[in-house]
């Protein structure tokens, strides 16, 4: 829905479905917190779309991986938790310092795309063309990212709960959407809960 929303909006500009997937990276990561995550999710939705429309594939596979990295900058991050967590440091003061760096990383890679496309015209052409009436359908549906996003934030600025009581909420939340919504079942359940352990093996080993 993410990238749906993002390529609807600038995919029809030269380069704009590249553009488009660091846009989707950057809100995918405001509730995932985690690069690996990221880009593999994005590699899978966003990629596909890229080589239908012959897009370089050092461009595409580049602008994954780059936009990927936001799933660790901006809030919540899991790397900014452990961190805190070693430094002794206030998590709810890091996540506002991370803030503003990511979404200019964001504006800076999608800026760099388009410097790209112009000095390789081949490189990453336009998209399909979308109706507003599209627009406003795709715009629709993010709502429960932003939701998720809002209340994690929110409650832990609030003083509602703490940055760990967040990630629960948080994870219950958007599991909560993604059986509502996402016809989750219970292989998906399981390859969720299979992934989760990788990547905190991963972290702290």
């Amino acid at each position: 829905s993410l990238f749906d929303a993002a390529n609807s909006l600038i995919g029809h500009w030269r380069g704009g479905v590249a553009m488009a997937a660091v846009g989707a990276c950057a809100g995918f990561g405001a509730i995932c917190g985690s690069s690996l995550a990221t880009a593999a999710t994005m590699g899978q939705v966003a990629l596909p779309e890229l080589r239908r429309l012959k897009y370089e594939p050092a461009l595409a596979t580049g602008t994954l991986a780059a936009g990927g990295t936001l799933g660790i900058l901006i809030p919540p991050s899991i790397v900014l938790v452990v961190y805190a967590i070693l430094a002794e440091q206030n998590i709810a003061k890091l996540f506002m310092a991370a803030f503003v760096p990511g979404i200019i990383a964001a504006i800076g890679y999608m800026i760099a795309i388009g410097v790209y496309v112009r000095l390789k015209p081949g490189s990453g052409p336009a998209g399909d063309h979308h109706s507003w009436g599209e627009r406003f359908s795709a715009l629709r549906d993010v709502w429960p990212v932003l939701l998720l996003f809002l209340v994690v934030i929110g409650g832990i600025y609030g003083g509602i709960f703490t940055p760990t009581e967040a990630a629960a909420v948080g994870t219950a939340g958007a599991m909560f959407f993604a059986i509502w919504l996402g016809g989750m079942r219970w292989d998906g359940l399981l390859e969720c809960l299979y992934g989760t352990a990788e990547a905190t093996g991963m972290i702290f080993l």
